[in-house]
């Protein structure tokens, strides 16, 4: 069967017409993205989901590199109308003196900056933390980078592979006798990305609600790629302190439970099951004919299946495999127990949870018309937040933000314009 076309493929629900002021509880939070590739900006974009005035940052002239990453339609980058969504975009040259001086009196009216410069790199154009809390006591700073502000690594060049290298993500996952794997997708920076926006909401509240000489007060936030995703990957480390132990690769099985698993079945589609509860391991065995081995001393622990991980994946691969996908997820479901299919993209888009629930919204896009994109992370039942608009052209709000909010006059941004200091 051939992917269908974006005419004929499912429509997820369409976001409805979004309010002119910005609707979520970061309302009235400034927040200046200067950042690229891909935690900073993903950082920014949650806080603008939920109500934040976000104002995006580019070269003047080679525009955020951001622009170039993954697919394009009729040279319209994808992946920017999602990233960049709820930002105001301005091309600054923030290591020229005028256009630090421009990106000075942006932080004067703002909350929160986000950058992901080399450490060192701020304060080499005049812009490192001293000088902007000067300029506004009440600035959250957040510093993105590979491996912190300080350390003998901080100097590296930092990319989230790195960090998943690292962290021991890629030392725990491919199977037992093949390499260390590498995700197809920035995981480290979309951790280190989402843990970012939680630490300015903790800041921000810090500033508002502080205690005595605290509150009014902004702060620095040292933010690696490498810390969140050494906590995603777990426990290793405390693991090798109490008792010398260190993980290794087991595939798609886990140490902790079984049977856990990806299964082919009958019309050659996969799917995972898990069985990180016990009873949901009973309804599994009792669901592919072998109750026996529930009465078995071994299969009352998660760690006990997993030494028998073999004959549990026989029993349960070769039940699944007699049957097809629909027929598996069925009766899984009607049995209570916990199988999931593995979807690929056209499988998000068209599962009807993902539709019913509003995962994948479509909004409107001035370039590309209708398009379909992630909706924001979380659901708040009073304070909602919204896509208000898709990734914007280089520059489209430059003048409307110097020019109208600075106050600046017209004759200097074109000089500034012609100096290739803006865009």
């Amino acid at each position: 069967m051939s992917a269908p076309t974006p005419q004929t493929a499912a429509t997820p629900r369409t976001a409805p017409t979004p309010p002119t002021a910005p609707a979520g509880p970061l309302a009235g939070v400034r927040v200046i993205d200067a950042s690229t590739i891909l935690a900073g900006p993903l950082c920014a974009q949650i806080l603008g989901d939920y109500g934040a005035d976000v104002v995006k940052i580019e070269h003047p002239v080679a525009g955020d590199s951001m622009r170039g990453h993954g697919r394009s339609k009729d040279g319209v980058p994808l992946w920017w109308k999602e990233i960049s969504r709820n930002k105001r975009t301005i091309g600054l040259r923030l290591s020229d003196p005028d256009g630090a001086a421009v990106f000075k009196d942006l932080v004067r009216e703002a909350d929160v900056v986000v950058e992901n410069f080399r450490p060192g790199t701020f304060e080499r154009w005049g812009l490192g933390p001293d000088v902007l809390h000067e300029l506004n006591p009440g600035l959250i700073l957040v510093r993105v980078t590979g491996f912190g502000q300080t350390g003998p690594y901080a100097a590296r060049a930092g990319f989230g592979t790195l960090a998943e290298a690292m962290s021991g993500f890629a030392h725990l996952t491919g199977q037992a006798d093949g390499p260390p794997t590498l995700p197809a997708f920035g995981l480290a920076d979309s951790i280190a990305g989402i843990a970012a926006s939680s630490a300015v909401s903790m800041a921000l509240y810090a500033r508002d609600h502080g205690r005595g000489d605290e509150r009014g007060r902004g702060q620095v936030i040292d933010m690696s790629l490498l810390a969140p995703i050494l906590t995603a990957v777990g426990p290793g480390p405390t693991v090798y302190d109490q008792l010398g132990e260190i993980g290794t690769r087991n595939g798609n099985r886990s140490v902790n439970n079984a049977p856990r698993n990806t299964y082919r079945t009958k019309d050659d589609r996969w799917v995972a099951v898990s069985t990180s509860a016990q009873k949901v391991a009973e309804r599994v065995l009792q669901l592919v004919g072998h109750p026996e081995v529930i009465d078995e001393p071994w299969f009352a622990t998660g760690a006990r299946r997993a030494e028998h991980a073999d004959l549990l994946d026989r029993y349960v691969g070769d039940w699944i495999a007699a049957r097809t996908r629909d027929e598996v997820t069925d009766a899984f479901a009607a049995a209570g127990a916990a199988v999931a299919p593995i979807y690929d993209a056209r499988d998000i888009v068209e599962d009807p949870h993902v539709r019913e629930t509003g995962m994948i919204r479509t909004v409107d896009d001035p370039d590309l018309g209708p398009i379909a994109m992630h909706d924001v992370m979380w659901r708040m039942s009073r304070t909602p937040g919204s896509i208000r608009f898709t990734g914007r052209p280089p520059g489209a709000d430059t003048d409307e933000l110097l020019v109208h909010e600075l106050g600046m006059d017209p004759a200097a941004v074109a000089e500034l314009r012609d100096r290739g200091v803006v865009a």
